[in-house]
C-alpha cells in the first residue's frame, strides 16, 4: 500500500460522493473505512478491490436522501425507524449507478458493486467474499479511534460503554477472520489505554483528549 489514501482510479468518484456524504460524519467514516478496506485487501488477496473499494467509498451515500432529523432513530442498541436503514441502501444504490455509470472507472464491474452496496446493513450474513469484506470495513470503522470518538459523541456516552457494546454487539458481527482479528485487537487495545489512569495515576500523556463519564443511552 502507499501512503495515499484513495486509488487514482477512485478519486472522481469520491469527489462526487462528498456532496451526499456530508450527513452523519459519513465522510469521515468512509475515508476512514475505505483505508481500512484496503488493509483488509491485503490480508485477503482472493477478494477483488474492483469491486470492494468502489463499494466502500459509496455504499452509505444514500443517508444523503434521509431527513437529517430522523438519522439517530435509524441506528443504535434499541433503533425505532429500521425502514430507513433499507431506505439509504436502495438510495445508495441509484446515486451510486449515477456516479458509477458517470465515470465508468476501467476495470470496475458496476453491476458487482452495485450488488452488494444493496443490503450491505440489512443484509447481515456475506453473500460473497467481496461483499464481505466491504462489510467488514464499514463495521470495522466502529473500533477505529475515530469510529469510537464518533459514536460516544453521537449518543453521548463515555468511551467505556463503546467498547462494550463493540464486544458485545458489533465484534461477534464480523464476517472473516482478518476483520475478527483486527476488530478484537483494536479493542483490546482500546481496553488497555482506557486504564492507563487506573495504572499509572494519570491520563495519557499523548492522543485524542478523554470523554467524560456520562449516562449510557445504549
Amino acid at each position: 500500500m502507499d501512503d495515499s489514501v484513495f486509488l487514482p482510479r477512485d478519486l472522481p468518484m469520491w469527489q462526487d460522493a462528498k456532496p451526499y456524504l456530508d450527513v452523519r460524519n459519513n465522510d469521515e467514516h468512509t475515508i476512514v473505512a475505505y483505508g481500512l478496506a484496503r488493509f483488509l485487501l491485503t490480508q485477503i488477496p482472493e477478494a477483488d478491490e474492483s469491486v470492494v473499494l468502489p463499494a466502500i467509498l459509496l455504499h452509505d451515500v444514500g443517508w444523503k436522501m434521509i431527513p437529517e432529523d430522523l438519522l439517530l432513530l435509524a441506528i443504535g442498541r434499541h433503533p425505532t425507524r429500521l425502514d430507513l436503514v433499507r431506505d439509504h441502501e436502495l438510495e445508495g444504490v441509484r446515486i451510486a449507478r449515477e456516479i458509477l455509470e458517470r465515470h465508468r472507472p476501467e476495470g470496475v464491474d458496476i453491476d458487482a458493486v452495485l450488488e452488494i452496496i444493496d443490503g450491505h446493513d440489512t443484509v447481515k450474513e456475506a453473500r460473497s467474499l467481496n461483499d464481505a469484506v466491504m462489510k467488514d470495513a464499514d463495521k470495522g470503522w466502529r473500533c477505529t479511534w475515530h469510529g469510537m470518538r464518533t459514536i460516544a459523541g453521537w449518543y453521548d456516552v463515555p468511551l467505556h460503554e463503546v467498547l462494550q457494546m463493540l464486544r458485545e454487539r458489533s465484534n461477534p458481527m464480523m464476517l472473516t477472520d482478518a476483520g475478527r482479528l483486527y476488530a478484537e485487537a483494536q479493542t483490546a487495545t482500546m481496553a488497555a489505554e482506557l486504564e492507563i489512569e487506573t495504572f499509572l495515576g494519570r491520563a495519557p500523556e499523548h492522543g485524542p483528549p478523554r470523554r467524560k463519564e456520562g449516562k449510557t443511552t445504549w
